[in-house]
């Protein structure tokens, strides 16, 4: 059996791209939190977000309790399968649990870098903090509803190529996950209104609208202080890369869009 490897710290969105990875390489097997996949389906095990503490996740996640360790053994041997694709937080994590199932060594190893751009990577972050929130694999309805007591919600097909769908994700925030930071959205505003407000070229903001249920998106209306003669597109080109880094330094996470619209132009004062 091939055996790989796909490593990468919690949070930066693993299990988001596990389906269309291990597609792309023909890998027929996915073992990811506890659970063994195959063909964007759960076939065996019990996933380690179900646990009530992150200690019993980790256990749960390398197989440790043989009950559970047995049962996805036996599902990868009568599925026969030639490949499976190990998801973990390290390469000694995946190796561990290659050792744990008795698949053999780990003959190609990734890490989430290497399928996952920085930005991917970021937003996956940023989720995970404010959100608290992780992904699985499965579809909705494989999903231990009674396991949770708050979140769990459908998450996304997963399409690649010709549209041709190779499985789904679930939204879940595991009882062990509490450590989230709550950003009011006055905040974003205080910190958009600080930027826009001290640039040379803004006479006045006349309207600011925001999306922030994941990426924040930044909408300005703004009145600018600039003669005819001035390059007022290279000034809020300006502004906008003065507001990305404001957001990258503050929140760890540039806005997937930042729009502003000129109503009215103010003369610069002689």
């Amino acid at each position: 059996m091939e055996i790989y490897s796909l490593s990468g710290s919690s949070g930066t969105g693993k299990s988001t791209s596990a389906l269309h990875f291990a597609y792309a390489k023909g890998i027929e097997g996915i073992i990811d939190d506890g659970l063994l996949i195959i063909n964007g389906r759960k076939q065996a095990g019990i996933s380690a977000k179900f646990e009530k503490n992150t200690i019993t996740a980790v256990r749960r996640a390398i197989f440790e309790e043989a009950i559970h360790r047995k049962e996805v053994q036996a599902a990868i041997k009568n599925a026969e399968l030639s490949s499976i694709l190990i998801i973990g937080t390290s390469d000694k994590m995946t190796k561990k649990i290659a050792e744990q199932l008795e698949l053999g060594p780990v003959t190609h190893f990734y890490q989430v870098q290497n399928i996952r751009s920085a930005r991917e990577i970021q937003i996956a972050r940023f989720i995970r903090q404010t959100k608290g929130q992780h992904v699985m694999p499965v579809p909705y309805e494989q999903v231990e509803q009674n396991f949770f007591k708050r979140l769990v919600r459908k998450g996304r097909d997963i399409f690649v190529g010709n549209r041709v769908k190779v499985g789904e994700t679930t939204i879940v925030q595991p009882d062990f996950h509490h450590a989230t930071v709550t950003i009011h959205k006055q905040v974003y505003r205080d910190v958009l209104l600080h930027v826009i407000e001290r640039n040379p070229i803004v006479a006045q903001v006349e309207k600011l609208q925001f999306n922030v249920a994941t990426i924040p998106k930044i909408s300005a209306t703004v009145i600018v202080q600039a003669s005819i003669h001035d390059d007022i597109a290279e000034g809020l080109r300006g502004l906008q890369q003065e507001i990305t880094e404001a957001f990258q330094q503050t929140f760890e996470l540039q806005p997937e869009w930042i729009h502003l619209a000129v109503k009215g132009l103010k003369k610069t004062p002689s």
